[in-house]
């Protein structure tokens, strides 16, 4: 796991800056903070250089020189290396096979590598280690692009074919691993992390579309391939991109296929058990490493489903994490993790982030997401924090369950909207009281949410939380200017598939909205404490499988994830396995916080010179909101902690 930048002079007739390169690197060292590698390469003679650099172990050093300042290349990589595979130099990056004629920078994981290497080597092929980077420099050299199929993983990596002065560079199916890139006057600039790119002669424009969308629906923080500077595109997930003759081109290589949604026509009781297998041997791959493997811990089925799961694959003792709130029941889950515990006598690490952690860390979490902070923010950081403390590199995750599942409450709203649309009204009323609330407002909420899910189609429905659901913290010329900027339409990018509402929804949470967003901070916290997260139920093959079931087979009320439940029930307590309760990964920012410890910080934000004259905030509008919030109106809570987030964005990059 690591941290890549890279510069490629494709049109100009010019050397790369290595003083920049090593910039670029440089800045990413907390994804990387045991060694470091550069390579040069001169595109004409085919000349290749490598050197190693400060932080390199010392065996490197002595036989790889530092770099020479009267080397001329067109093309550059730089390397920040955190090593969970092959501990020893010879998984040094950036990697040159001499023999073949290839090199490789790459951040991620290949968990299938075991099985890829020995099929390459009944093909004649040779190894010098046993890291997955020279893996994937086999298998392109023997496969070409069709290598990408055969990927299980996540990574982000660029391979320099010398002898075809050819550029193949190439993101995960899902975007676990970024990839930013930037095109400047025949220069493509590219590294891990958006703060790379704005160290390159690029111009610095904002994306005030991007901006002004993020702000107001926070799971479009990451949306297609735009960032918030006009400049500066991320290499979409499934996609890949090849420098040639002069010329870029980008293509997608695998997307989710829509012909196949809900077409499986499996019984329910045979795909529990492929769910169980696929999910089992997802999570097999996902424990390969040489330093141990922990996995944070919520108390919650996927989390659960992971622990006790893995704890039997592992040889020794596993360890987990997890956070709570002294100060709100509502976000204390530690007697259902007990129950975990007790079950798997896993050695489970308790964090209970506070108030003045939330004021103290949220600089620097700024500073690693570049991007706007969201409230969880704080839970996150707590918990890598604390992983790398306890000298844990690896750490599992249940991220992607619900995308892929249907766990989130809006799911079960285009659940009951198919129904309707179904003509099912049979069902619909004998199934719609396991929805119901207790308090009458919040069931007729709910009974509003579904009418709007039957009626209006998935992409009006974003927009219409984007225009009227909450309230319009920007001046009217910042709306304006982000509105020119985007002439197709500021949500354009959501889709109405044919299918059902169901299974759109997810379709965009995994393409459009929720994972990408989710997979970035995921990505920023993790790797910015020099930890790296595993994602066992993003493996494709499990999610093109769940795609393919009956909608049925996903929400059964009052339960969602039902496929994924029946699954994992036999190996997680009953008691967890039966949750009905179970919150989201949050914080006390709205409840508690910031009308109590956090109100003079968020006080002196929106009342400061800076803040009034950034010119883009309805200063007046804020200010009522946020007297509004002190006085006990809750709903505006989030989009006040919003404008506080952005704020303090903008005051580091901005």
């Amino acid at each position: 796991m690591c941290g890549i930048s890279g510069i490629y002079c494709y049109q100009a007739d010019r050397s790369v800056d290595f003083a920049l390169l090593k910039g670029m690197t440089d800045r990413i060292v907390h994804r990387g903070p045991d060694d470091e590698g550069y390579l040069l390469a001169d595109v004409t003679s085919g000349k290749i250089y490598s050197y190693c650099g400060e932080d390199s172990p010392g065996e490197l050093k002595g036989h790889m020189c530092l770099h020479q300042r009267e080397d001329v290349a067109q093309l550059g990589f730089g390397f920040r290396r955190l090593p969970t595979l092959e501990l020893h130099e010879s998984g040094h990056q950036p990697m040159y096979d001499r023999e073949l004629g290839l090199a490789i920078i790459f951040n991620g994981e290949i968990f299938n590598h075991h099985e890829l290497r020995e099929e390459l080597q009944t093909k004649g092929y040779r190894f010098f280690s046993h890291s997955d980077t020279e893996v994937i420099i086999k298998a392109y050299h023997a496969w070409g692009e069709d290598a990408l199929k055969r990927l299980n993983g996540m990574w982000a990596f660029a391979i320099w074919n010398i002898k075809a002065r050819k550029l193949f560079c190439s993101r995960d199916r899902y975007g676990i691993k970024p990839f930013y890139y930037a095109i400047q006057e025949g220069v493509l600039y590219w590294g891990s992390e958006m703060k790379q790119l704005l160290l390159c002669p690029i111009p610095k424009t904002l994306n005030k579309a991007m901006i002004h969308r993020s702000l107001k629906i926070n799971a479009l923080m990451v949306y297609d391939d735009e960032t918030y500077w006009q400049s500066v595109h991320c290499l979409l997930p499934g996609h890949k991109l090849i420098v040639q003759n002069g010329k870029i081109e980008i293509s997608e290589y695998y997307h989710l296929d829509i012909e196949n949604f809900e077409k499986n026509p499996i019984s329910f009781d045979d795909a529990v058990q492929q769910y169980r297998e696929l999910f089992l041997d997802s999570l097999k791959l996902q424990t390969r490493s040489d330093v141990e493997v922990a996995a944070s811990l919520s108390g919650g089925m996927d989390s659960s489903a992971i622990v006790c799961s893995a704890k039997a694959l592992l040889d020794y003792p596993m360890q987990t994490f997890s956070t709570y709130y002294d100060d709100d029941p509502a976000l204390d889950e530690r007697k259902w993790i007990a129950r975990i515990a007790q079950h798997t006598g896993v050695n489970t690490h308790y964090i209970a982030p506070t108030a003045k952690n939330a004021i103290d860390w949220w600089d620097h979490a700024t500073y690693l997401n570049d991007l706007p902070l969201a409230s969880g923010f704080v839970s996150q950081y707590a918990l890598m924090k604390s992983t790398h403390e306890q000298g844990i590199r690896v750490l599992l995750s249940g991220q992607g369950s619900d995308e892929i599942s249907g766990g989130y409450r809006h799911a079960t709203y285009r659940y009951y909207a198919d129904l309707l649309r179904g003509l099912q009204f049979s069902r619909f009323y004998r199934e719609i009281p396991a929805f119901m609330d207790k308090s009458i407002s919040r069931s007729l909420g709910n009974i509003a949410k579904i009418w709007l899910s039957t009626f209006v189609p998935e992409s009006r429905l974003y927009n219409l939380e984007f225009k009227a659901y909450r309230f319009e913290p920007f001046s009217d010329d910042f709306i304006d200017q982000a509105n020119a900027q985007s002439s197709d339409g500021i949500l354009s990018h959501i889709h109405d598939i044919e299918g059902s509402r169901l299974t759109n929804f997810l379709y965009n949470m995994m393409r459009n909205t929720s994972i990408q967003t989710l997979l970035h901070f995921e990505d920023r916290m993790s790797m910015g404490n020099s930890v790296e997260g595993r994602v066992p139920f993003l493996d494709h093959r499990l999610v093109d499988f769940v795609f393919s079931l009956p909608s049925e087979y996903k929400i059964k009320p009052p339960y969602r994830k039902v496929i994924h439940r029946e699954a994992m029930k036999s190996c997680v307590p009953e008691a967890v396995a039966q949750r009905k309760d179970k919150g989201i990964f949050s914080s006390p920012f709205y409840s508690k916080w910031m009308r109590g410890e956090l109100k003079p910080f968020v006080q002196e934000i929106i009342h400061s010179p800076q803040f009034r004259n950034r010119g883009i905030w309805n200063v007046t509008k804020i200010h009522d909101k946020w007297q509004g919030y002190l006085a006990g109106k809750d709903h505006n809570a989030e989009m006040l902690f919003n404008v506080i987030a952005l704020e303090v964005w903008a005051r580091q990059f901005m």
